[in-house]
């Protein structure tokens, strides 16, 4: 049966062997390990995991069809999860600590990584990710305060996650061809990071300053807070300054103050 990729799924499926290769060496997959592929598409990176050793491997594919295929294509080799990833809750798929690997939908591959990252134990349910992006949206993950690309991703993505930049990929790699480069991305979830009660507030935070991105910093202050002058002068902030030259601890320290009020 021939698959035609679907462009409401947002299907790009990896078709280069040496980058699939390269990806799966990225993971550093061991013999006791509890793999999870996102969107396998038609199971060209399945079919290099299922060269190694390991544990389980379970795939997590939306497309019914792409489901049938894989299931005979791999068999008891794999369990198959035949639902989109937004409905599937990680907790339930294993006791072990996962290895993630995905190439991710694109239209919805922002909103699977804030899923992730919302995640309240991220840290004991995954090991690692081994994710990929379309090249703009790596950027926006990875990007420093103070450059152009960084804004709310960033400081969601940096508030759980060490994330390494591995590779950019050409769109050859991929059929159909996108028109765009693609980014692989490392992440692994820290086991001490800031104390935030409901990651809600920090997206409410984030939007309220970067809705308005260019102007400075004292707009959003005292929207957010009645006593701004108060948290100015204990967070040591200059309202002068715009968004993006405010780094993603001192984003955490104000959403921790704003959580104070919520008591």
């Amino acid at each position: 049966m021939k698959i035609k990729p679907k462009k409401s799924l947002g299907q790009n499926f990896l078709i280069d062997k040496n980058i699939i290769s390269f990806i799966v060496d990225a993971g550093n997959i061991k013999k006791d390990d509890t793999l999870i592929e996102v969107g396998p598409g038609t199971g060209n990176l399945t079919k290099e995991i299922v060269s190694r050793k390991f544990k389980k491997l379970i795939l997590i594919e939306k497309d019914k069809n792409l489901s049938i295929e894989l299931k005979k294509k791999f068999d008891d080799k794999i369990e198959l999860i035949n639902n989109d990833i937004l409905e599937v809750d990680e907790k339930k798929l294993s006791k072990d600590q996962m290895i993630i690997f995905g190439n991710l939908p694109y239209n919805i591959s922002t909103q699977i990584l804030a899923k992730w990252i919302k995640l309240k134990d991220l840290n004991l349910i995954c090991k690692k990710l081994i994710l990929m992006f379309q090249k703009e949206v790596a950027d926006r993950i990875i990007a420093e305060h103070g450059s152009k690309d960084y804004g709310r991703l960033s400081i969601l993505s940096s508030w759980k996650m060490n994330i390494k930049k591995i590779k950019d990929i050409s769109p050859n790699s991929f059929f159909p061809s996108p028109k765009i480069k693609s980014t692989i991305l490392l992440m692994e979830p820290k086991t001490d990071f800031f104390e935030i009660k409901d990651p809600k507030n920090l997206e409410y935070i984030t939007n309220v300053f970067f809705n308005q991105k260019r102007k400075m910093i004292k707009k959003p202050l005292n929207f957010i807070f009645k006593n701004a002058k108060h948290i100015e002068v204990k967070l040591g902030l200059n309202l002068n300054d715009r968004p993006q030259n405010l780094s993603p601890l001192t984003y955490y320290k104000i959403c921790r103050e704003y959580e104070n009020l919520l008591n």
